[in-house]
């Protein structure tokens, strides 16, 4: 069994028989309860989610799966599409959504994903509110919406833009400083959504960038946790 269920959310295999891996029904019934939970602590009206996902191979699959189950039970969707964890953290106050969703099994190996819940402030749930999710996944108790209340999706592809130009705009950040210093920076992506901020981020800080598997297809060319065994071929470049 490689179903992990926890107050932040859920995560394990993907494939095999529902309640033991991550299969598309555990899918939907942790998705539904999330969205009957949201639905609990938040004012009557329209509620907004905001999802986005790494580049794991079933990525796709489950953000299918978890949006369409939002938009069932009456909730409007921000679709991020590919993003990162951060990203999706600052678009949920930014979009003024009541929760958001990452989809990402963070550094475990590709057959792994995951569902990873955050509230209003794009932080992640507290014990409370995990707990009560997890009841609500166990006790099936969903209530979906009727023809005229489904949800919407609004498709944002450009946030990850957005993030990199509010890091850049923090008062912090001495862009051209940086752009002095004329670093040089190998980045490893594992061909995940790193791939895509990263370089960019650093371009813009005038680092000369090394790209090390920078595609985000999800095709994982080693295992994603920073390991020793892992970090020889960056070690190398380096």
């Amino acid at each position: 069994m490689t179903l992990i269920k926890s107050i932040s959310g859920i995560r394990g295999t993907i494939g095999g028989k529902p309640g033991d891996n991550l299969t598309p029904l555990d899918a939907v019934k942790f998705a539904s309860a999330y969205g009957t939970w949201l639905k609990e602590n938040t004012a009557d009206g329209k509620r907004k989610v905001v999802i986005g996902r790494d580049a794991r191979i079933s990525g796709e699959m489950i953000q299918n799966l978890v949006v369409n189950t939002l938009v069932g039970l009456g909730i409007d969707v921000v679709d991020l599409g590919l993003s990162t964890t951060p990203t999706v953290e600052i678009a949920v106050p930014l979009e003024h959504a009541q929760g958001g969703i990452i989809l990402t099994a963070s550094h475990n190996p590709k057959q792994w994903n995951a569902l990873k819940l955050l509230d209003q402030k794009g932080e992640f749930l507290g014990h409370e509110a995990g707990k009560r999710i997890l009841e609500l996944a166990e006790k099936e108790s969903f209530y979906y919406a009727e023809v005229d209340d489904l949800g919407k999706i609004i498709d944002i592809d450009d946030y990850i833009d957005r993030h990199i130009d509010a890091v850049l705009n923090l008062p912090l950040v001495n862009v051209d400083l940086i752009k002095k210093q004329k670093f040089k920076v190998v980045v490893d992506a594992v061909n995940s959504t790193g791939g895509i901020a990263i370089p960019d981020l650093l371009h813009k800080l005038g680092v000369e960038v090394v790209k090390l598997y920078c595609e985000p297809n999800g095709q994982f060319p080693h295992n994603p946790e920073p390991l020793k065994e892992h970090l020889w071929e960056i070690a190398e470049k380096v």
